[in-house]
This record gives C-alpha cells, structure tokens and sequence, in this order.
C-alpha cells in the first residue's frame, strides 16, 4: 500500500512538474492586443516622411493664442532672422495689445490684429501674406486650427498636445499629406542641452545599443491651475484619463529609439492610480462638468514596446507635490544617462579614451562618472545645433533657451527648403498616449495597437538626423 501510494504521489508530481514548466527567457506568452483602426490613405495622397518644400527667403508668420506661451514666441521671432510678424490673434484684446507693445520696443511695425470674436482665427489663416501659422491656443483648438490653416495654403507650428483624440490625429495627417504642407508640433524639450548632447552621444555609438528609454511630466501646477483661461486644462483633466501631456517626456525617448526613421510604436499598457487629488482641485476651481466623477488618475504610467524590442517607459503626474521631473533616462549595451533629479552618466571605461577626458581610470559601471568627466563628455559631444545657437539661445531665453532654439531650427528649414526636426508623424506618435492609453486602462490595462501613422513608411529613413545646408 505505502509503494502504491509513493508512485501515485510520484506520478501527480510529474504531472505537475509538467503543467507548471516555467517558460524559458526566450519564451513570451502572447496575448492579441486590442486592434486600433489604421484608415487607409485617401487616394492620390503620398506620406510626408522628410518632406520638403519650396524655400521661403522670408517666413511671414501669424499668431494665434496670445495667452499664455504666445507672446513668448512672439518676443523670441524678434530674435530671429528672415522673419517678418504679420498678424496676431487672441480673442482677448488686451493680449493683442500686449503683443503689440512687444514688437513695438523691438523696433518692429505693429501686426494687423484679429479678436474679440472666436472666429477671427480664420481671418488670419486666409490671408495671403502669410507663410506659416504658429498656433499656441487651449489644446482643444489646436487640432482644428492647425487643419484649416493648412487648407489654406500654410504651413503650421502647434504648440503640445497638438492633437487630443485619433481622429484629430489621423485629420492632421491626411491634410498634411494632402496639402503638402508642413504640420510641426512645438516640443521644446527635444533641444534642452542635456538632451541634445545625450542624443548626440547615442548617435555616435557612446551608449552601445539603446534598449531601455523614460520619460515623465512630472510638474505640480498647484500655482497655475487659476491661470488658464476658462479653466480648460482642469477641465480635460476632468474628462478624460490617460496620458494627456505625454510629449515633454515621450519625444526625446522617441528620437532616441528613431521612431518612424527605422523602429515603431507596436503595442502600449497603461495603468493609473485612483484621482485623489483631482477632485479636490475641480472643487476648489470649478469645472465645466461637475457631474461626473473626476477622471484623470493622479498618477499615469504608460509602457510602450516597439517593432525592434525597446522598451518605454512614460509618467504623467501634474496633480501632487513631487520635484518636477521629465526623467530622461536611457539604458543601453555600453552605457546609462538620467537627467532628473542629477545629470549623471555611467559608462564601460573602454567607451572613454584616456585622451579625450580627465580621470578615465574611476570610470566603473557600478556609479555614474565624476562631475568633471560628465562636463568633459559635454563639451566633447555638445551638439552642432548647440555650438551654433547656445550663447544666443541663453540670452532669448524660453525654457532656458530651448524655445528659441527650437523657433529658430523651423525658420532655419523653412528658409532652406529641408525636412523639419519634428514631422507630422513625430506628432502623431507623442500625442497618441492620451486615447490609446484611456483605451487600456479602461480595458483592464489590457495591450492596444499603436498604429503605424506612416502607413508603411516607417522604415524608409534609417536613424534620426537633423537636416542641414550643404
């Protein structure tokens, strides 16, 4: 009886063992992601991918939304040769006014001004002295304004999120595509100093393979919740969860992972916590709908894996009192950069020569390099970008000088007919998080599609470059 028993116990723990295998490190369970609609291309149109246009000797420039980042812009157009401010818009006319004063101490004639009515947009979008629109509105403006200037004949320049739902998306495309024109969002991030010289360092093979990115919004805007005209922003907080500000973070990952230039976006999770802090403020400040339940978490992860095998990770969190933050961090095979809280790198020592920096030898891949190295690193790899615009840059100011140099890379390549740093597909792609993401959390987390905005165009260009003058 007891051998009997031993070999049925015996059997059941095979069984057992059978059933309950690990998988392997090279096994993944697959589980379908939920399909996002990619519509087809309307006939007779092409995709933008490094799209070119006539050159303009001199960019005419309109402005619209003069609340908030708009007259920086247009204080910062002051600044940059070949341009010529031709019309300013906001439905406040003291903001034009405001505006006006502006171009007056720069020595510059007064714009033609359009307000005091929601449509007078459209009067400025229809003339014909103007090359480029520069769109700095509310977010639920953007995506309308920036189609209708394109239809009528502009190129456009909108400031983030550029596009809120995928409808919006997918309408920016096709009129891009259809119009020929360019349609460029306005992320500053991907020109802060870190930032620009750490991408140069990875396009130059200083990090090894980049496998690993992070990217957050990280910002309390306790202190700004009342500045914004008409209480809009609380207001989409209020309606719509996922990540809704994705693009300060996700569009520095995406350019060092050449997304759409070789790699894509193939499937995303998101998750957030409960809103705990968010109905506190839509008490506090009064939202436009008080009678549904606060739907924004507080705190929105969104995890992302391209075609190639890299990973993202993306945090948005405006609500509680944390350091701000955008993370920027990239793991690699050869090396590690993080931004926030301290610019650090961490390197294998034979990625740093003895001749190129100081104390190469306390190089070791369990800290980051010294100060005087990282510096050293910097200034090695400081960005062509950077080495023409930095001292000019810090002087404009803008986010520390990032907005002007990122104004003054759009009239570079409008004025010499060259690709933009930033296309329409770029916008697609940073802006997607806030549907997709909602798609996931309210499916239990579950994986979504992120469709391929290029419609197949993908992996035409191979890595992420800016264009020059030859």
């Amino acid at each position: 009886m007891r051998k009997l028993l031993l070999q049925i116990m015996t059997s059941l723990a095979l069984v057992c063992m059978v059933g309950c295998t690990p998988s392997t490190s090279n096994e993944q369970q697959s589980y379908a992601p939920i399909k996002v609609e990619v519509p087809e291309r309307p006939a007779g149109q092409e995709d933008v991918i490094q799209l070119t246009a006539p050159k303009i000797e001199t960019v005419r420039v309109g402005f619209i939304g003069l609340g908030m980042r708009g007259p920086g812009a247009v204080s910062r157009f002051t600044h940059i040769p070949g341009t010529q401010i031709v019309a300013l818009c906001d439905l406040i006319p003291e903001n034009v006014e405001k505006c006006q004063d502006i171009l007056t101490k720069a020595g510059l004639p007064k714009a033609e001004a359009y307000t005091g009515d929601e449509e007078a947009w459209k009067q400025l979008c229809q003339r014909d002295d103007i090359d480029l629109v520069y769109i700095a509105t509310d977010w639920k403006h953007h995506a309308q304004m920036g189609i209708y200037a394109m239809e009528q004949g502009k190129h456009v320049a909108i400031e983030v999120p550029s596009a809120m739902t995928l409808d919006e998306i997918w309408a920016l495309i096709n009129t891009s595509e259809r119009t020929r024109k360019h349609c460029m969002q306005l992320e500053n991030c991907v020109y802060d100093f870190f930032e620009l010289t750490t991408l140069n360092m990875a396009q130059q093979g200083l990090f090894g393979e980049v496998l690993h990115v992070e990217g957050s919004y990280i910002h309390n805007l306790e202190e700004f919740w009342g500045d914004y005209w008409n209480n809009w922003r609380l207001d989409y907080n209020n309606e719509f969860r996922g990540d809704i500000y994705a693009t300060h973070g996700f569009g520095p990952a995406c350019q060092l992972l050449d997304i759409h230039r070789g790699d894509r976006l193939k499937t995303l999770v998101a998750m957030d916590t409960k809103s705990a802090s968010g109905p506190i403020l839509a008490k506090k400040y009064g939202v436009a709908n008080d009678s549904i339940n606060f739907q924004n978490g507080d705190h929105t992860m969104t995890m992302i894996r391209t075609e190639n095998g890299k990973t993202i990770q993306i945090q948005h969190d405006v609500m509680n009192p944390r350091p701000y933050s955008r993370m920027y961090q990239l793991t690699g095979t050869a090396g590690f950069a993080n931004k926030y809280p301290v610019e650090q790198y961490c390197l294998r020592p034979e990625q740093v020569k003895a001749d190129e920096v100081p104390n190469h030898e306390n190089l070791n891949m369990h800290g980051a390099v010294s100060q005087e190295v990282k510096e050293a690193l910097m200034k090695k790899y400081k960005h062509p970008i950077h080495q023409e615009l930095e001292e000019v840059a810090k002087k404009v100011g803008g986010h520390g000088g990032m907005d002007f140099i990122m104004d003054y890379r759009l009239v570079y390549c409008l004025h010499n007919g060259l690709p933009l740093d930033m296309d329409v597909y770029d916008l697609a792609e940073w802006c997607c998080l806030a549907e997709l993401g909602r798609i996931s959390i309210e499916n239990g987390s579950a994986p979504v599609e992120v469709p391929d905005f290029t419609r197949g165009g993908w992996n035409k260009v191979k890595g992420y470059r800016h264009a020059y003058v030859k």
